[in-house]
């Protein structure tokens, strides 16, 4: 039970009708999960306005609402709290539930368009090698130490992350790694959190269905970074053209990695195989398992991280080098016929031409490499023709299927896909709607020592089409496709 003038602390008032002195049980934005002495967040959403079901809440027991304009009946004994943005107020009341639980630990911040997953997961897996009680908040899964939990966005909801870190202190954790998308920036998510870091990766075609330009989805972006406190660290990729911008007005100590330019962590790729990497880091070599120049940055990042937060050098570098990939980031199986299907969650065109890219590099160019490819319904239509081009230029055969079509028609999403590939890439595509059936025909146009790709769902074990979820597992698939096929 809290009281509800205490958990109102930072929160941006407008006006009060009713008393202030009375306690709550729970914090609640969903109406349905409202229960007795609830106070009721109205959260104006994409989809409803949480308004339109404060009458719910109070017959389901809500005490107290806070919404950004009083409601026309006003209910006796009900305290209503007006604030300009409910969105923030959440965030602080959350935190405040809690106890302020992001400043009892130290929480790094991830975010950029490729590699947030990839850097907050192996930083969860390095300090728990390095002896540590650590956390993870990420798009894969929520760890409080060694406890998994499911998770359904890439950044929770303010209420969510406040009740995991709260966990977290519980559990002993003294750090904790949490994915930063700009979703979760944008909806002020993480706006009463206290971060200890925050690391930028790069910046690339995304989310355009959500912010209306490149621009703003930038400055969402660098926002974190103004926002972070002095006592705290911020490392950013100066290759890429945005890193200097998101560290240009931070009060934090400013840090900098690069494998083309001079930085403060630095790194080359001296091999680069199917079996990993050799990085030469800072004038120290050390071999890793992962592949591919977009790992090599994310591995110096990773190595930043852990100096900065005082793991000594050389014990960096040896964590390095016991790294497991990450579900669904160029996971690779080998069939009995020799065939390498690799699943990777490249969504995004820059993510997707990495890839390919680190497969061009490590092949003999003997080998026939096959992408299976396709674009999310309900989401940023701009990067679809741009993946296809990309897909069909850099494969010797492109196949476009369904990703999750989610509300839309999933023809005309890989219609909308058809229209970026040029016309001599023409005859290296196929377009084939039933995704087991598009990984099953990479399989049959396979030939021993051939490479199949299969993009954008990576560690997504479902299928989303009209708002049901199917089991689907591309790893799986493929490796039950290639298992038949050897019969």
């Amino acid at each position: 039970m809290k009281r509800l003038k205490d958990i109102l602390y930072r929160v941006s008032i407008e006006a009060v009708h009713g008393a202030t002195d009375v306690t709550i049980s729970k914090i609640e934005f969903d109406s349905r999960k409202v229960e007795s002495n609830t106070a009721f967040v109205a959260i104006k959403g994409t989809l409803s306005d949480g308004h339109d079901y404060i009458e719910k809440a109070i017959a389901l027991g809500a005490t107290v609402i806070v919404c950004e304009q009083f409601p026309a009946a006003i209910v006796q004994g009900i305290t209503y709290v007006q604030v300009n943005d409910t969105n923030e107020a959440l965030a602080y009341l959350s935190a405040n539930f809690y106890d302020n639980p992001s400043e009892k630990i130290k929480l790094v911040g991830v975010t950029g368009t490729n590699g947030k997953t990839t850097i907050a997961s192996l930083l969860y897996q390095l300090f728990k090698k390095a002896g540590y009680k650590v956390g993870l908040l990420s798009t894969v899964k929520i760890m409080v130490d060694t406890e998994e939990f499911k998770a359904t966005h890439t950044t929770p909801d303010s209420l969510t992350l406040n009740y995991y870190l709260d966990q977290m202190i519980q559990e002993g954790c003294e750090f904790c790694f949490m994915e930063v998308s700009s979703h979760g920036i944008h909806q002020k998510r993480t706006a009463a959190l206290q971060f200890a870091g925050g690391v930028f990766t790069n910046l690339s075609h995304d989310h355009l269905d959500y912010h209306n330009t490149f621009a703003e989805y930038r400055d969402v972006k660098k926002s974190f970074f103004d926002y972070l406190p002095k006592s705290a660290f911020a490392i950013s990729n100066s290759d890429d053209k945005n890193g200097v911008v998101m560290l240009q007005n931070t009060k934090a100590k400013k840090i900098t990695y690069a494998l083309k330019s001079y930085a403060d962590y630095k790194a080359q790729i001296l091999e680069n195989q199917l079996s990993g990497l050799l990085l030469k880091i800072n004038d120290n070599e050390v071999w890793v398992k992962l592949i591919g120049s977009f790992n090599a940055y994310n591995l110096l990042a990773i190595y930043a991280v852990s100096v900065e937060l005082g793991i000594e050098q050389f014990e960096a570098l040896r964590l390095l080098s016991e790294l497991e990939s990450v579900s669904g980031r160029f996971q690779f199986i080998v069939s009995d016929s020799k065939i390498t299907a690799i699943v990777d969650y490249a969504h995004t065109p820059d993510a997707l031409e990495n890839v390919l890219q680190t497969i061009e590099n490590i092949r003999t160019k003997n080998e026939q490499l096959i992408t299976v490819v396709g674009c999310g319904g309900d989401r940023d239509k701009t990067k679809r023709p741009v993946m296809a081009n990309i897909a069909s230029t850099l494969s010797d055969k492109a196949i476009f299927t369904s990703d999750n079509p989610r509300t839309e028609n999933p023809e005309i999403i890989i219609q909308e896909m058809e229209k970026g590939v040029e016309p001599q890439n023409f005859k290296k595509t196929i377009s084939i709607l039933d995704r087991k059936q598009a990984i099953k025909t990479a399989c049959q146009l396979a030939n021993p020592n051939d490479i199949i790709l299969i993009a954008g769902k990576g560690h997504e074990t479902y299928q989303e089409i009209n708002g049901v979820r199917y089991d689907f597992d591309d790893l799986q698939i493929v490796t039950e496709l290639l298992q038949q096929l050897n019969k």
